[in-house]
């Protein structure tokens, strides 16, 4: 006996890690083959880019002149004239700057970390209907094949004139309507897989392993709640922008600052050919420093205010999501303890209308009467036994869905 327990344990352990596998291996592909997750890490890669942009210096300008007309000096006539000049912004902008794209590039990669959780719960929400179809199909087929057994027995005993011709007619109708059941659930099949594999980005047409068996479990109250606020990429991505709209602030700060710009010109100057004289024809060479006068504050005052209003909208946008987390947390959470009841009671029901089911056929079998009830409570059962494969798979999508506003790692 505790032999056969303990293989039961292993059987049922190994299944269970089995389905996680496939599910992992599922939600691997998607973040792997997934055109719209991709799309989001191309934009975190574009946003990186930024920075080497806004934290190097501005290209250096060279200007060429040529004198027309030549400007006579005591030296000889200005030729030409070339200027080279470097500008420099206020001291620690450019590392400002730098610091706002680096800050908004994590915000985006916090954006895809949020997408790529979604994505999870898209595949898991996409997967769990093929378990209930896979089921519904299991159910369907083992109720046809008892109405058919049904029919046979209504049959005989018709025949053996303890039955009625209603009683073989009122099971071909249910065993109809079952075998029409039947195929449109086969039917459904395809769109639900096209749904899963399109998020896998493969083949309308690809298999799916659906595993055999799934279990619930009585989760711990307030599971995974502490993690709602800690690790949540939402609210990550908030939290960085704000940093990167303070960090803005600053820049609008320094870029109100004079810049400071180094340039050298250098003057072509020919020689006079009506005197001799000390450094007759030398060129000149002439060292500059200019500065900007940052007069007009409008534009700079503007961008100031710009900055601190969006760290106030931040603040309030990342309020706005810690109770919208809040309150979807404890909404899931209902619905997965509403779900564990609903399993219960349906497995209750189950098993007291089977055993209703077995004491009514065997009254039939004794007496011919009573077949419409045994009909009555073949649908009842057929019923809850649905309810109960509904039920599990709306579970499992409840607990995906806290995984996923909890940012459960896989």
């Amino acid at each position: 006996m505790i032999r056969y327990i303990a293989i039961l344990i292993a059987t049922l352990l190994f299944s269970s890690l089995s389905f996680a596998q496939t599910l992992d291996d599922y939600f691997k592909i998607a973040a792997e083959n997934n055109p719209g997750l991709q799309a989001m890490h191309k934009e975190y890669e574009a946003a990186l880019q930024k920075v080497p942009q806004v934290s190097t210096l501005p290209d250096p300008t060279f200007s060429l002149g040529y004198f027309i007309s030549p400007v006579e000096t005591r030296v000889g006539p200005q030729q030409a004239k070339f200027s080279l000049t470097q500008m420099f912004p206020w001291f620690g902008t450019l590392k400002a700057q730098g610091n706002v794209a680096a800050l908004m590039a994590e915000a985006k990669f916090q954006n895809f970390i949020d997408a790529r959780n979604r994505l999870y719960f898209q595949v898991a929400s996409a997967y769990y209907p093929l378990y209930e179809l896979k089921d519904f199909v299991r159910i369907e087929q083992e109720n046809i094949s008892i109405l058919e057994s049904y029919k046979t027995i209504a049959t005989q005993k018709f025949k053996n004139g303890t039955g009625t011709m209603v009683d073989v007619l009122r099971v071909d109708i249910m065993l109809k309507d079952a075998q029409t059941n039947l195929s449109i659930l086969r039917d459904k099949e395809k769109p639900l897989l096209t749904t899963l594999n399109k998020l896998l980005n493969r083949s309308e047409n690809e298999p799916v392993q659906i595993s055999d068996t799934l279990k619930s479990v009585i989760l711990l109250d307030n599971y995974r709640k502490d993690s709602l606020i800690v690790a949540n990429p939402k609210l990550k991505a908030l939290d960085l922008k704000l940093q990167a709209s303070q960090a803005a602030e600053i820049v609008a700060q320094k870029q109100g600052l004079p810049k400071l710009g180094i340039g050298l010109d250098y003057v072509l100057v020919g020689e006079r050919t009506d005197i001799s004289m000390p450094d007759n024809g030398k060129n000149v060479l002439m060292p500059m420093v200019s500065i900007s006068i940052p007069i007009f504050r409008a534009k700079y005052n503007a961008s100031v205010k710009e900055s601190q209003l969006m760290q106030e909208s931040y603040t309030l946008q990342k309020q706005e999501v810690t109770n919208t987390l809040f309150s979807e947390y404890e909404m899931v959470l209902f619905q997965v303890q509403q779900q564990l009841q609903l399993i219960s009671l349906y497995q209750q029901q189950i098993q007291t209308s089977q055993q209703s089911l077995n004491l009514l056929f065997t009254s039939y079998g004794n007496s011919g009467k009573e077949f419409e009830e045994v009909l009555r409570m073949q649908q009842q059962l057929l019923k809850y036994q649905k309810m109960s494969a509904t039920a599990l798979v709306q579970y499992h999508i409840a607990v995906e869905k806290i995984n996923y506003i909890t940012s459960k790692s896989y």
